[in-house]
């Protein structure tokens, strides 16, 4: 089966947060938008809310994905 990826770098959180009702909590667990001091703007793309935050966007993007793996993994 060939690897789909659902989320990008360039997307932005608020079309993050669409794609799976579980991201939000991904993003919180990274300290991104979980509580008042770390508040992220929904129109900003996943890429600059790292920037800012420090935070790898690469191994970011590969927990968002594993939302999508896991659910296949139960499904199974």
């Amino acid at each position: 089966m060939a690897e789909t990826n659902r989320f990008s770098a360039d997307m932005t959180v608020a079309d993050a947060m669409a794609k799976h009702p579980r991201a939000a909590e991904v993003f919180a667990a990274f300290h991104l938008g979980g509580c008042a001091h770390c508040h992220v703007n929904a129109y900003e793309t996943i890429q600059q809310v790292c920037d800012a935050y420090g935070v790898e966007v690469n191994i970011l993007l590969e927990v968002l994905e594993g939302l999508f793996e896991s659910e296949a993994d139960a499904n199974a």
